[in-house]
């Protein structure tokens, strides 16, 4: 038993923070001390157990969660250190709902705040129990309230001190663990050290750890009567109140420490041992009971080049073994072909998967990440709904080597399956294929991947903006369409009239036709010239908001046709358009940007700049010291909009986007547009 609670198998906790604050440093200092590897890898030198796929090393960051299986005191956890950039965010999303809680890792630098807000308000919404863990304390140069009340601007939930540093000569050299009231020296990749209370200390501790237990009585009516009576609380029943509100969301308990020294990670896994939930705590928190068959949840999937498809999963009830048959979410059968322990990019083949554990699972084709499974033939409720992320940037896609054509869906297919944050998409009408993703570097690193694993290369470009064009007079034109060559010949004959509509009307065809000088049968098949035509207007793109009318026209008994009176329509509308002053219309969307407060005159610019139209902005509902703001901008300028916007916000701006309305293009824009479509065709 653990605080009263039972004991059921492994615990898992997602390691997560902003970009670059040592979250994968962290997670190699867990390992060197449990002994799960012999000495820390450094980024730098390129040997760490997590990001140690080829991408994340060309890059020098997390791209993917990666997972590590420990034991410290005879228990079992599985760290998943999550990525820190918000392209890739949407991989910690899937992995929080079975986890029993996350580390955050964040540092006292208040650039970083917002990014912190980001991760904080991802683990409110999935009401995950979280430690914040301030890392690089050798480093910092705030006291450590000042540091508080910095981060306390990136949490809605109180965040509750449980150490403070030890200063010497403007050095954290240690700190006193608050809980336990003792002092500790830090030792250079080692446990740090228990130590006397320095002289001095101990009026700043008594004051810090009286804010603690002040912190807790919020909650605990018997704590706040001992404290009132200057009653001193039982330890025991400081820790309890400590694991219970942490469980319960109450607090969100602060430790200190220095990942890359190795300094603070022991205390950091007692607190964890003591105090994370447990797995009746997540199944609770999940709503799912704690009787019935065996049930998974996949955190992530993942294409091996030789395995096959692998699904990272935690069992949040009973048991699985090689060869069962499970069902998933989606309805769907399949059959466990293996399991196997993860370290890093190691796995180790096991026998089974039991209640707690989380590993891979071989083979599960029919299983997505994010869905659940269960043994048998029952099909169970999802457990948790995560929708992806709406894309904010692309890329055009055109295989290098026409072979690959077949192989590049499927191949994208396997890529976004494990990072559903990706979408391909066909455009008919603009005869492309776009990759659309979370931002330039997330898209990169799925090309790496399509070449590496799959050995599929593509050239990538700006995707094409859907231009349209119209008309803005009246103009009428006579098609004639007269051939003759031995036996039948060829002969259609029609008068056209065309109109501008209002904008978003589309086309309209009219027939107004008397005395049969266009007979009946004829009538469809000038309309359908027409549309062949306005696919392709006079300045190069497809014409909308137009309505044509068939007024006059005639026949040939003989040599008139179906494919005459099209091609007489194709020619009618060729000389009618030119004369209707044809006009480019670009494509204008509505954008919502959200951004922190204080960024708010340089997403101004950056709107303004790309020819957009403001329309207002707010404060965005739920989240102080963010704003919204609003504006029409065309589709041609949104391209690198969310490379310049994260650039403006420290990272941490985004927008969505959708059509509203097309708009009229003049001048210099319009013409060096219609240029390029000519240049396009003439190729």
């Amino acid at each position: 038993m653990a605080n009263g609670r039972p004991e059921t198998g492994p615990r898992c906790i997602a390691i997560v923070g902003p970009f670059q604050s040592g979250k994968t440093s962290l997670l190699e200092a867990i390992l060197e001390r449990t002994g799960t590897i012999e000495r820390a890898g450094r980024a730098a030198s390129g040997n760490m157990t997590g990001d140690a796929s080829a991408e994340a090393r060309a890059h020098s960051m997390s791209v993917e969660p990666n997972f590590a299986t420990v034991k410290f005191l005879d228990e079992s956890f599985t760290f998943v250190d999550c990525p820190g950039s918000v392209e890739f965010a949407h991989d910690m999303r899937t992995v929080l709902p079975a986890c029993d809680a996350a580390i955050v890792v964040c540092e006292a630098d208040e650039r970083k705040i917002p990014a912190l807000e980001l991760v904080l308000r991802e683990l409110e919404e999935a009401d995950i129990p979280r430690f914040l863990f301030i890392n690089k304390i050798d480093t910092a140069t705030r006291r450590v309230r000042e540091t508080l009340a910095l981060l306390q601007r990136g949490s809605r939930t109180p965040l509750l001190l449980r150490q403070i540093p030890i200063w010497k000569d403007g050095i954290a050299v240690g700190f006193i663990d608050l809980a336990l009231e003792r002092a500790f020296v830090y030792r250079e990749h080692a446990p740090s050290e228990v130590v006397d209370l320095p002289d001095g200390e101990l009026p700043r501790e008594k004051e810090a750890r009286f804010s603690m237990l002040e912190r807790l009585a919020d909650h605990d009516d018997a704590l706040m009567e001992d404290l009132i009576s200057e009653i001193e609380p039982p330890k025991d029943r400081v820790f309890e109140d400590l694991a219970k509100e942490l469980r319960e969301r109450q607090v969100v308990p602060v430790l200190i420490g220095s990942a890359e020294r190795g300094n603070g990670v022991t205390r950091l896994l007692k607190a964890l041992r003591h105090e994370a939930p447990r797995l009746p705590d997540t199944r609770a928190r999940l709503g799912i009971a704690d009787t019935g068959g065996p049930l998974a949840q996949v955190m992530k999937s993942l294409h091996t080049s030789h395995g096959g498809k692998l699904s990272v999963s935690r069992v949040l009830r009973g048991g699985f073994k090689e060869g069962d048959t499970v069902v998933g979410s989606s309805g769907a059968e399949s059959r466990i072909a293996g399991l196997v322990s993860i370290l890093g990019t190691q796995t180790t083949r096991v026998g089974e998967a039991k209640e707690g554990e989380t590993l891979g699972f071989a083979r599960l084709d029919t299983v997505a990440t994010g869905d659940s499974f269960a043994s048998g033939k029952t099909r169970p409720a999802a457990i948790a709904s995560i929708a992806p992320p709406e894309p904010v940037y692309a890329f055009s896609l055109k295989v290098k080597d026409r072979k690959d054509d077949v192989r590049l869906t499927s191949a994208l297919q396997k890529i976004i399956e494990e990072d559903p944050a990706l979408s391909l998409e066909h455009k008919a009408d603009l005869a492309e294929m776009r990759l659309l993703g979370q931002g330039e570097m997330h898209l990169r690193v799925a090309l790496e991947r399509l070449q590496s694993r799959f050995q599929v290369g593509v050239e990538t470009g700006r995707p094409k903006v859907g231009y349209c064009e119209t008309i803005k007079a009246p103009a009428g034109a006579r098609g004639r369409h007269k051939k003759q060559t031995g036996g039948h010949g060829q002969f259609g004959d029609c008068v056209i009239e065309v109109r501008p509509l209002p904008r978003g009307e589309g086309f309209v065809f009219e027939d107004k036709i008397t005395g049969g000088v266009v007979p009946r049968q004829y009538i469809p098949s000038v309309e359908a010239g027409v549309r062949d035509y306005i696919k392709r207007g006079p300045l190069g793109f497809p014409v909308v908001d137009l309505a044509v009318t068939l007024v006059d026209g005639s026949y040939h008994t003989v040599d008139s046709s179906d494919a005459a009176f099209q091609s007489a329509a194709r020619i009618g509308m060729g000389e009618a358009l030119p004369k209707a002053k044809p006009v480019l219309l670009e494509p204008i969307l509505a954008v919502e940007i959200a951004i922190p407060t204080e960024a708010m005159s340089k997403a101004s610019g950056l709107v303004t700049a790309r020819r957009g139209q403001i329309l207002g902005y707010d404060s965005r509902p739920g989240w102080q010291g963010w704003d919204v703001l609003n504006a029409m901008i065309p589709e041609s300028e949104i391209g690198d909009l969310i490379v310049e916007l994260r650039s403006a916000t420290a990272g941490v701006g985004t927008f969505s986007t959708k059509f509203d309305h097309m708009a009229e293009l003049t001048g210099r824009p319009a013409e060096m547009v219609m240029a390029a479509q000519k240049t396009a065709a003439a190729h």
